[in-house]
């Protein structure tokens, strides 16, 4: 497929900010989007009135309004959100790439909040009888007979890949591994004092079989920010930038709109949305999986991981378990991954700290700094649709 690399290195990463992520923030929402957001700010040199832009995803409580009357902003020209969830962070950045390149702003703030563990906690079960009728959807005829949450979804998913292509519980296993190592190192990281090994992990409680508890991401209060502004902007500014080498979105038909599990009703569940957003990510970046020196991939749960090594080209389909077990994600592996911690072990910011992580990767201020890492490659596609970026060096 040819390449498409007209707008490569066009728009950067100019500045990066985050909240502590914990159990309980004891802060608002609005609060801490307004933390997230002065720390990216701060980071990259600027005023608060430099901003005329917003993306927010459509799960965050506070709106665009909110954030600009918090912070003193006094006019937006663009404002937007992406979405769902999880699959939404490179895609905001993808609007803010957008309305730059369009001139519809200079300067794009894209921010995510969320109390995910003492406030609304998106892993906890529904009951069935919340959804009798279907309220819109076809959840009725799943939610009876025990799907009710994504642990279930991605435990069928595990489930499957073990049956067709021999994955074992030490292949996820590794994974935890991997990712609480790497937060062992990062102070910010909620797991950063906590080591596991694979003792701990295999004795650890079912959650959704074969899902055991450390399969699953920590459920986080925080908030996590980016700016994006023009490259050649960027470079006046304080911090070295970080070049958006491509952005990319994908979504697959949806036999029942309003719900998770059609990803279910495919013909084949051990893959991920990721095929379909690394055809036309790596065909914008003039680049492929040889190419990504590290990785940041979406990590809700082990089992996501390991079908997108495969599913973006890392490895063979079926060899993602044998894959991690043998050292290739590790810091001097074939493909680094998730080197602040990950959702599994730093924090679940839906994918935006994942972000901030790569950026750190390519600036050289990683915990975890991969040597020379040029080209970093960060994840959103645990279910459709997703959405991907590859950052690199200017």
């Amino acid at each position: 497929m040819p390449s498409d690399v007209s707008h490569r290195d066009r728009c950067a990463v100019a500045g990066i900010g985050a909240t502590d992520y914990s159990r309980n923030s004891g802060r608002s929402d609005l609060t801490l989007a307004t933390q997230a957001a002065l720390a990216a700010v701060a980071d990259a040199g600027l005023e608060v009135t430099d901003i005329d832009g917003i993306v927010r995803c459509d799960m965050d409580t506070v709106r665009p309004n909110d954030l600009a009357h918090a912070l003193g902003i006094p006019e937006l020209t663009f404002w937007a959100e992406a979405g769902p969830g999880g699959t939404a962070p490179p895609a905001m950045i993808g609007l803010a790439v957008a309305a730059i390149m369009s001139g519809q702003a200079t300067t794009v703030l894209c921010f995510r909040e969320l109390n995910g563990r003492s406030g609304q906690r998106y892993g906890l079960a529904r009951s069935a009888d919340d959804v009798v009728g279907g309220a819109g959807s076809y959840d009725e005829f799943f939610a009876p007979y025990g799907l009710l949450t994504p642990g279930h979804i991605f435990a069928l998913m595990a489930q499957r890949h073990m049956h067709e292509f021999g994955t074992r519980p030490e292949h996820l296993g590794q994974i935890a591994l991997t990712c609480r190592a790497r937060a062992n190192a990062n102070p910010a990281a909620q797991m950063h004092d906590r080591p596991l090994t694979m003792d701990e992990y295999l004795s650890a409680r079912t959650i959704a079989e074969p899902l055991r508890l450390f399969d699953f991401c920590l459920e986080t209060d925080g908030a996590a920010a980016v700016i994006v502004t023009s490259t050649e902007r960027a470079r006046d500014l304080r911090q070295q930038p970080v070049a958006i080498r491509a952005v990319a979105q994908s979504s697959i038909p949806d036999p029942q709109p309003g719900v998770q599990f059609p990803v279910l009703m495919r013909e084949s569940i051990t893959s991920l949305p990721g095929q379909a957003v690394a055809r036309t990510l790596y065909r914008r970046a003039g680049l492929g999986p040889e190419d990504i020196d590290v990785a940041q991939l979406y990590d809700c749960f082990t089992i996501t991981v390991l079908m997108q090594l495969e599913d973006w080209g890392f490895c063979k389909k079926g060899e993602g378990g044998p894959f991690a077990a043998g050292g290739a994600l590790d810091l001097g592996g074939a493909v680094p991954i998730n080197t602040g911690g990950g959702h599994l072990s730093e924090g679940y910011i839906h994918g935006m700290n994942h972000v901030l992580e790569g950026v750190r990767q390519i600036r050289g201020h990683s915990t975890s700094q991969v040597p020379g890492a040029e080209n970093c490659l960060v994840t959103a596609t645990p279910l459709p649709p997703g959405s991907a970026l590859i950052l690199g060096r200017v």
